[in-house]
């Protein structure tokens, strides 16, 4: 009752903030899930964190539908025809993602939009006008930086008059993330990306080629921070295994490898296919939305995702690392022990098999997480803590034998000073390279932006001063880029000269 009071009485909440966050407040009150009491135990200490998905699953945390049906065949429950221009493509994609859910009530991907929007573009100026309007409606209406847009790896009006767009709103919303491969994408689409960047913080930068070999496929798609899965499907639930927690509960480095993380790693997992099963078996979604009856989405093509947070913090208090060079990011010993813990933690989710899992051979996918806004003193991922990062190239090649791992989702993230915006070459030179390393995900942006990367999700810094005012801001994000400048330190990267 108190909590429910206090949301009404919030006075830096909008209305449509109350209402999903009553919303979660009354899923809570339900007790549908059979836990162990092991589990239990770890969800307790925190060790395995939920993502505040409620206690009832009853949508997917991440849908991915094909907007190509919407192009093709229209939208019949929505009675929606094929549309014939660019403004009858922008409304009815605008009009279609109103129905599509996810864990925040947007959604969290709005499709590969150039490609989507390119046969429509006849007239530069009037597709331009309709472009804006459309990316404006975005930012307006679905006021959630986790909605988040693809364009690439082809060069193409529409997503140059995207880019333009971006660059002239300077919006958070909505991400954007461009598939990136040099051998497919023109130099002078690449610069254009890198200039946006800079300005707005977005196009973040997709290692197209690694991407298409991992999900066998080029029909995949980058969602809400940096989710990768394939058209059409989704993600069934994220839950994520603390891993600085789990250190501390350990006792010695052969104690956390050999018995701490086998066994929480497999609770999760089981706790997992519970979060599903009453998706799929008990809940309406996949039984009766639209999506599913008209293509948009297949049940056979969506995974559960195992998050992880903290390897930086686990590596360091288990080799009680203190001085610099002893740390995770520095030490060959220290690096040497994360790729040994993903590396463990790789091969038991490859192995559990789930009967709610299809694709990618019936297992669970890795995600390295980018963090909640009540971490502290945890990392994102397999990120180096914010503060202790090397020299760009090292930073690079200590990140990059990570990313193999994780296709449902990594990413490192560079701030360049204002001077990089003369040089464009240098930017893409350093994409090129990261990416022949192995990099898999790169955000970039400048100092002087308004629009920053937090962690995976984007705010400006001007909504999040007038939050920390007590004034109320349209992007449900900023309140989580709030905490995570002042617990995380998200605002403190290393700045690239």
């Amino acid at each position: 009752m108190e909590q429910v009071l206090n949301i009404i009485k919030n006075e830096t909440l909008t209305y449509n903030q109350q209402i999903l966050q009553l919303a979660g407040q009354a899923e809570s009150t339900l007790n549908v899930l059979n836990i162990d009491e092991e589990t239990q135990s770890l969800l307790d200490k925190e060790i395995i964190c939920t993502m505040f998905e409620g206690n009832a699953p009853y949508r997917p945390r991440y849908i991915i539908p094909n907007y190509e049906v919407l192009m093709e065949k229209g939208c019949k429950f929505l009675d929606l025809e094929p549309p014939t221009d660019i403004w009858e493509a922008t409304n009815s994609l605008l009009i279609l993602y109103k129905h599509v859910p996810s864990i925040t009530s947007y959604p969290v991907y709005l499709g590969n939009i150039d490609t989507l929007l390119e046969p429509f573009v006849k007239d530069e100026e009037e597709a331009y006008k309709a472009i804006k309007l459309y990316l404006k409606h975005i930012d307006r209406a679905l006021t959630d930086s986790f909605v988040h847009a693809n364009i690439g790896p082809i060069d193409t009006k529409a997503g140059r008059l995207i880019l333009k767009a971006m660059k002239d709103l300077q919006c958070a919303v909505p991400n954007l993330t461009v598939k990136y491969d040099k051998d497919l994408t023109s130099k002078e689409f690449a610069k254009l990306c890198a200039q946006t960047a800079l300005v707005t913080a977005k196009p973040s930068f997709a290692n197209h080629k690694m991407d298409v070999i991992d999900f066998g496929t080029e029909n995949y798609a980058l969602a809400s921070c940096y989710n990768g899965f394939i058209i059409g499907g989704g993600g069934y639930t994220l839950v994520r295994l603390v891993l600085s927690r789990l250190a501390q509960n350990s006792e010695s480095v052969e104690d956390f490898l050999e018995n701490k993380l086998p066994f929480a790693a497999k609770k999760m997992l089981t706790y997992i296919d519970e979060r599903i099963k009453f998706l799929v078996e008990e809940a309406a979604f996949f039984k009766s939305n639209f999506l599913v009856k008209e293509g948009f989405i297949k049940q056979e093509l969506f995974t559960g995702m195992f998050g992880i947070v903290g390897l930086a913090e686990a590596v360091n208090h288990l080799l009680n690392a203190t001085n610099k060079e002893d740390r995770f990011g520095h030490s060959k010993e220290a690096n040497d022990l994360g790729i040994k813990i993903i590396e463990t933690l790789n091969n038991i989710v490859t192995s559990y098999k789930s009967k709610y899992v299809d694709c990618f051979n019936k297992s669970h996918v890795l995600h390295a997480q980018v963090g909640i806004d009540t971490d502290t003193q945890i990392s994102p991922g397999c990120r180096i803590p914010v503060g202790e990062e090397p020299e760009l190239f090292e930073h690079i090649l200590q990140s990059a034998p990570y990313h193999k791992y994780f296709f449902n989702g990594i990413g490192d993230i560079f701030v360049f000073e204002e001077t990089y915006k003369n040089n464009l070459e240098a930017i893409i030179n350093v994409i090129d390279g990261a990416f022949d390393s192995g990099i898999r995900y790169t955000s970039v942006y400048s100092d002087s932006c308004d629009v920053v990367r937090v962690t995976g999700y984007l705010v400006k810094k001007s909504e999040v001063a007038q939050l920390e005012s007590g004034n109320a801001v349209k992007n449900n994000a900023t309140i989580f880029g709030m905490n995570a400048k002042n617990g995380a330190k998200a605002f403190d990267r290393r700045l690239r000269k």
